[in-house]
């Protein structure tokens, strides 16, 4: 039988969910950020199908919860150690009010987390320094890959796009607060940066490619290694017909495209025509 898992927008709600489920004899156990990702986290709770269907009936005069999602075992361990602390800190704290099966792939989740902090004044400063950012200022957003994790930033929220579960989302989310600090710590040093920035689309990578559906890279089509550069998650040295084969020719596009996704493409340049 199938386990689901939820959190919760603040400790309020789940200490009530607690407070409901043993009041109810029902059968649970917890998953905890604490200590590492305390600052983003509030515990979430795992049930059976059965009891889920009892806390549905529950859910909103009870306690208030996320959303519901298929439970699977975290990868990676919560850290043992405190989370960082900042003197200035425009992130604050976290709290996931959205939690769902992600669209595109519903082996992971989304999520949407709100901020106590502000995002809005730091966001000239992450553009300034992360070239494979989109920056809107009009919204203003920031979006950005993390891997497969597309992870947008607006003024007092975060969405986060197939994030594996709820510790990778943890973990997300601590990452990018730590990241926007230190930058914001460092905010003195950088020359902020207004201008609106668009990531190339995948089909521009895929222009740049021979179209030979090879399959030396390991993908099955030229499209499939495109959106995987597009998404900054493997080399383009691994496209052999371009590094190594009759197509040499498309080397400076394609590590120029690259060069604008912020791939990094040290030691690929020499030898080119």
């Amino acid at each position: 039988m199938p386990a689901f898992l939820t959190t919760f927008p603040g400790h309020p709600e789940f200490e009530r969910a607690c407070a409901h489920l043993n009041s109810t004899g029902a059968r649970y156990e917890l998953v905890s950020p604490l200590p590492g990702y305390g600052c983003v986290g509030v515990p979430a709770i795992v049930v059976e199908q059965e009891e889920r269907a009892r806390l549905a009936i529950a859910d909103g005069g009870a306690f208030t919860c996320s959303g519901w999602v298929e439970f699977r075992p975290a990868t990676l361990p919560v850290p043992a150690s405190a989370p960082l602390g900042f003197a200035a800190d425009t992130f604050g704290r976290c709290a996931i009010m959205v939690l769902a099966p992600c669209v595109a792939d519903e082996a992971r989740i989304r999520l949407v987390a709100h901020i106590s902090g502000n995002l809005e004044p730091v966001m000239p400063f992450l553009n300034a320094t992360t070239a494979s950012g989109l920056y809107c200022p009009d919204g203003p957003t920031f979006t950005f890959m993390e891997g497969p994790r597309m992870i947008s930033l607006y003024s007092r929220r975060i969405t986060v796009a197939k994030a594996d579960e709820i510790v990778d989302a943890w973990r997300t989310l601590e990452q990018v607060r730590v990241w926007v600090n230190e930058v914001w710590q460092r905010r003195e040093t950088i020359s902020p940066c207004h201008e609106t920035r668009h990531r190339p689309p995948a089909l521009e990578v895929y222009r740049r490619l021979p179209g030979t559906n090879c399959r030396a890279c390991g993908e099955k089509t030229c499209m499939a290694f495109a959106l995987r550069l597009w998404k900054a998650e493997v080399s383009p040295a691994r496209c052999e017909p371009v590094f190594a084969g009759r197509f040499s020719h498309l080397r400076p596009a394609l590590l120029s495209i690259c060069a604008g996704l912020g791939i990094d493409i040290k030691g690929l340049e020499d030898g080119q025509e």
